[in-house]
């Protein structure tokens, strides 16, 4: 046997051995095998950083305040905290439809083992409008399991933290789906000079926002109590935000929550004036009883 033909079946071989590798996995709706101690889950396709950077980028940015629609992120595959799990929805404003759900977490045995639990059924997950409490769309999403709300911002999702992991026992598996759902952290990076000056254009409402909520302050108690809580505000983003994949380098997350914090403190703007509005409406003098003695029609 020649040297080169040595060569040439060896190949042959490996390439064999690598062709008949798969992976097995566990729909439970269920559970993705755990990957192997040290794994990163990621559920989702890697994508070259040219195709990847159009998730964060490619839509027309939403102006500060005002409130982006499900048409922002239809479509759109994301990741929690840029990094793991996979969201992807359809619909409009008033129907949204969960088409992919996968939620990385921990192995409940062991939580130095790594799972990811794919929610998949027969039917994509409907998730029920709640209106725009704060300002933004707002959808609840009944997955077994692991119930969930989310509200929409320009391409994310923006779901709050759960005080227990949802647990799935069929998987072996704990996880949250607390977080913001956007792009790939990585596919970011390109654009943070973009992300840098719409911050700061989101930095500029939402200070003339407290400004005229402060106004407000002295003669409405709810006024007062938001902006106590706009004081925290700075800490509550860096929570939020702290995870998201490169942060520190595109800065994504921290302007989506900004963008967000500013729609609140104009819709919270709005109620205190119409309030202000119908109090002063009650109290004109012309809305006084009628006068003694006036005859009934």
């Amino acid at each position: 046997m020649t040297r080169r033909f040595r060569l040439l079946f060896c190949g042959l071989i490996a390439a064999a051995l690598a062709a008949s590798e798969v992976r097995a996995q566990l729909v439970l709706p269920g559970a993705a095998p755990a990957a192997p101690q040290g794994a990163t889950a990621s559920p989702a396709k890697a994508r070259s950083a040219g195709a990847a950077k159009g998730a964060g980028a490619s839509a027309k940015s939403v102006k500060p305040g005002a409130p982006p629609g499900v048409a922002s992120l239809a479509g759109r595959p994301l990741m929690l905290n840029g990094k793991s799990g996979l969201l992807q929805i359809s619909g409009d404003d008033k129907t949204a439809t969960i088409d992919k759900l996968q939620l990385a977490g921990e192995s409940v045995s062991d939580s130095s083992q790594r799972c990811v639990v794919d929610i998949v059924g027969e039917n994509p997950i409907q998730a029920t409008s709640v209106g725009r409490p704060d300002g933004l769309l707002r959808f609840e999403a009944d997955v077994p399991a692991c119930p969930f709300s989310f509200d929409v911002l320009d391409g994310a999702a923006l779901a709050p933290s759960q005080i227990t992991a949802c647990v799935f026992k069929a998987a072996d598996c704990q996880t949250g789906p607390g977080g913001l759902w956007g792009p790939d952290g990585a596919s970011l990076v390109g654009d943070a000079a973009k992300f840098a000056k719409e911050r700061a254009e989101a930095e500029k409402a939402m200070a003339k926002a407290v400004r005229a909520v402060q106004d407000r302050a002295s003669d409405s108690p709810e006024a007062a109590d938001l902006i106590r809580d706009q004081n925290g505000f700075a800490g509550q983003r860096d929570d939020i935000c702290r995870d998201y994949a490169k942060e520190s380098v595109h800065g994504y997350c921290a302007l989506r929550v900004t963008e967000a914090r500013t729609v609140l403190l104009e819709t919270r703007l709005s109620e205190f004036t119409a309030a202000a509005a119908g109090k002063a409406a009650n109290e004109k003098p012309g809305k006084t009883k009628a006068k003694k003695g006036a005859k009934e029609p």
